[in-house]
């Protein structure tokens, strides 16, 4: 049975709402007060360390997801109140279901790193290298102690920004959001340490990438609990936040591509045209054709935002009518969290699926393997790789020796003393908490524990820098000014 009121509730970690209005409003406010949402407007989307304003950062594009959200959703409750609301027990939560599908949204990105996924492979490429090295040095005579170990190798090599956003969310900036606003924003429901699934595995799609980490585990698994939500299981709020990403790229990247330069409006026109004929495609082939013809009537500097404005507008509203009806087609897998597909993705034959592909294929083809947007992606590895290399230190330490640095005492690596230093203190709190948690009398366990969530720290530190912090902190520390 279909019932919202088990997946919109008051629980919070502290000091719950006294209703549930109270409590998504609350939930807003928090999260657009936070720094780290603020910070994504100094994020790479494509471009890195872009100087033109009106080229997308992640702020301005988690923005645009977000608008996407909030249509889909308010298009998902204006149809089931055909039905009638009563059905699902939504009578009383219309703003608490939009709400949370816009928040989750503008939430989506707040752990990606600086310089885009290209960083987040520089990082676990780092952590293979380097890292785990450092934890086969650790000492495991016991059955528990070596599964642990294969268990935190595996985690620490599998950063995502989906799994880095929890760590983000209730720890590093402890926005204290609602159990409701937090699931919501677990995309993938695998832990980092954890095998990629077979393909047998009936939710293999919903664990093809890491969603959170070993630090997080507990935590995930009483929300969970919490919200009725299966281990595996998505959040139905989540489905609708995944399809306004993925119709969020329809023209946004290909846009940015011609204020850069790299693309002409004409160009843009001929590679759709070219892809859709080739794949004997006509619905997209129609919408460009159409709006092409009308952007070129209007004066020179109006024509490109005339033509993407155009063309925009029109998939946008077509693509949120066809999510919207799969959402209610397959409502109860949904709220269940089963569904095993992106919404956009389940009908494969559909002429929207087609659309995108073709969107997709153009960008990947003439703007991610651009000559300048692979040489900004190798210097933000370099970065990257960079500021690792010069934090490693604090992962050499023994246990004794950082316990000796967080208090402020003296030890002789006086590299570490310095690092430590730069560390922000939020971070350096939230690796206090953890590590206070652990047990103390397992000195195995406890060890290769607390190792785990310094190299969290690290990694915490780095991955929240925004593009042009990491530039000026890697020239800094290389000595580069």
């Amino acid at each position: 049975m279909i019932d919202y009121t088990k997946k919109f509730t008051l629980d919070r970690e502290f000091y719950p709402a006294t209703n549930i209005e109270v409590s998504i409003e609350s939930d807003r406010g928090r999260i657009l007060s936070a720094p780290a949402l603020r910070r994504l407007q100094k994020r790479t989307q494509v471009f890195a360390l872009e100087l033109n304003a009106s080229i997308r950062t992640r702020l301005t594009h988690s923005l645009e997801v977000s608008q996407n959200a909030r249509f889909i959703a308010k298009t998902i409750f204006t149809k089931l109140k055909k039905e009638g609301l009563e059905k699902y027990k939504l009578e009383e939560l219309e703003n608490a279901f939009v709400s949370t599908a816009e928040m989750t949204s503008l939430l989506h990105d707040i752990g990606n790193p600086p310089f885009g996924h290209f960083a987040e492979q520089t990082i676990n490429k780092w952590m293979k290298d380097n890292a785990v090295s450092i934890l086969n040095n650790y000492t495991c005579t016991t059955k528990k102690t070596k599964e642990l170990k294969e268990e935190l190798s595996k985690d620490i090599c599998n950063y995502d920004g989906n799994a880095q956003a929890l760590r983000v969310i209730t720890k590093l900036q402890r926005l204290n959001l609602s159990y409701t606003q937090i699931l919501s924003v677990l995309k993938y429901t695998r832990g980092a340490y954890e095998d990629k699934p077979f393909e047998d595995d009936a939710l293999d799609y919903l664990k093809k990438k890491p969603g959170f980490y070993y630090s997080e585990k507990k935590f995930i698994q009483k929300i969970q609990k919490a919200l009725y939500v299966k281990s595996g299981c998505r959040f139905p709020i989540t489905y609708i936040m995944e399809a306004a990403d993925d119709i969020s790229y329809l023209t946004a990247d290909l846009e940015d591509s011609v204020e850069k330069g790299i693309l002409s409006l004409d160009e843009v026109y001929n590679l759709i045209k070219k892809e859709c004929e080739k794949e004997d495609e006509n619905y997209l082939l129609e919408v460009i054709q159409k709006r092409y013809e009308q952007a070129k009537k209007d004066e020179e500097p109006y024509q490109f935002n005339m033509f993407f404005t155009l063309i925009r507008a029109n998939l946008v509203n077509s693509l949120v009518k066809h999510v919207v009806d799969i959402y209610i087609d397959n409502h109860e897998s949904i709220f269940n969290g089963e569904f095993n597909s992106a919404l956009l993705e389940y009908d494969k034959t559909s002429k929207y699926y087609k659309a995108i592909k073709i969107l997709q294929n153009i960008s990947v083809k003439y703007i991610y393997q651009n000559r300048h947007v692979q040489t900004l992606e190798l210097q933000g590895y370099s970065i990257i790789n960079g500021l690792l290399d010069i934090y490693k230190p604090l992962l050499s330490l023994t246990c004794k020796d950082f316990k000796k640095l967080i208090e402020d005492k003296k030890i002789e690596c006086f590299i570490a003393m310095r690092l430590i230093k730069r560390i922000s203190s939020k971070q350096i709190v939230a690796y206090k908490k953890d590590v206070e948690k652990l047990n103390k009398e397992d000195i195995e366990a406890y060890e290769m524990l607390e190792w785990y969530y310094r190299v969290r720290l690290v990694i915490d530190y780095i991955s929240g820098m925004t593009d042009d912090y990491a530039l000026d902190e890697y020239k800094t520390l290389l000595a580069l000014k």
